[in-house]
């Protein structure tokens, strides 16, 4: 059993017992968060698709992590003017451990 989740503006494939890292979602670590944005929830042979979400679907999570990504450096040059800017980023995320999917 899979299902298709939208969460931080992109989808993910799920399933029970997996991990997996999402944009920062609102929470502390051991706490036990609904996705209701399904898209699709597979079942075997039974393969039901929402427009745009599947009515009365539910991805229930436990937050495992929330911390930063590797920082992602951005430098930026133009030749033969002197222009060097060098600056960093780190994406905030939150792990989440797939408990059970109900639809």
């Amino acid at each position: 059993m899979y299902a298709i989740v939208r969460t931080g503006g992109k989808q993910y494939q799920v399933a029970p017992g997996e991990r997996v890292r999402v944009e920062k979602l609102a929470g502390s670590v051991g706490d036990t968060i609904e996705l209701t944005d399904v898209l699709l929830v597979a079942d075997g042979e039974k393969v039901t698709i929402g427009q745009p979400v599947v009515d009365g679907a539910k991805v229930m999570a436990r937050i495992v992590e929330q911390d930063k990504a590797r920082k992602v450096l951005v430098f930026k040059k133009k030749r033969r003017k002197g222009y060097r800017v060098k600056n960093g980023h780190r994406q905030e995320y939150t792990a989440l451990e797939i408990k059970e999917i109900s639809a």
